[in-house]
């Protein structure tokens, strides 16, 4: 899909991650209660998880200038506040962020709407246009499809989670969840299409929509 008019192309920083092996020793270092690992974390997967970010925050229609500097530093505050956060591996690690970031868009699109009923304060804005353009409605959708999804199989809802929120390839992701990445794949085109069809019969997206826009790895197809 990388190419593709309206596809953010992927990230070009984890290819130098992998030959020099740094964020793997920093991830050591942090298990062995090094102080400092997580200053030199951050500095090492900052950029990449912007980009992340931003591909998550990119708006269905045109005029939607959103904020993912936002996300990332509210996904570090989440990161680092779960204790006992022990990540293996690098895909360990952005599997952990991307679910944060999900996490909090869903979070923030609830109290948002809570908000505009009545029902509380107004989050902090994750935008920089008008807050009633935020996709409310999709974000919650979605996160609804998930739920379901992983009610039938949670193995492809873990899959779609690694592969779009964390933005990990398909062989990583195979890795990650023990299975040949053949099966993989195979996971990722009926989950892709099983949420395309939830997502069409809530009405959530219409005919020329994917359920998954964003998708920032060309791998899978």
């Amino acid at each position: 899909m990388d190419g593709e008019k309206g596809h953010p192309q992927p990230p070009s920083s984890r290819g130098d991650l992998d030959s020099t092996g740094a964020l793997t020793q920093i991830l050591i270092d942090l298990r062995h209660g090094d102080v400092e690992a997580r200053g030199r974390l951050v500095t090492l997967v900052y950029e990449e998880l912007r980009e992340l970010a931003a591909v998550h925050l990119q708006g269905e229609r045109s005029g939607h200038t959103l904020q993912p500097t936002a996300l990332v530093h509210e996904a570090f505050l989440r990161l680092f506040g779960n204790v006992g956060s022990g990540w293996e591996s690098r895909a360990h690690f952005f599997g952990a962020a991307g679910e944060a970031m999900r996490r909090i868009l869903v979070d923030y699109a609830r109290r948002r709407r809570a908000a505009k009923r009545g029902g509380g304060a107004e989050p902090a804005p994750l935008l920089d246009a008008p807050a009633e353009e935020v996709h409310l409605s999709r974000i919650l959708a979605v996160d609804e499809a998930l739920q379901h999804l992983g009610a039938a199989d949670e193995r492809k809802r873990k899959l779609v989670e690694l592969r779009y929120f964390a933005g990990l390839t398909l062989e990583e992701a195979a890795a990650t969840l023990g299975i040949a990445s053949r099966t993989a794949k195979r996971d990722w085109a009926y989950a892709k299409a099983w949420l395309y069809r939830k997502l069409a019969e809530d009405g959530s997206i219409g005919p020329a929509d994917e359920p998954l826009r964003g998708d920032h790895r060309g791998d899978v197809r």
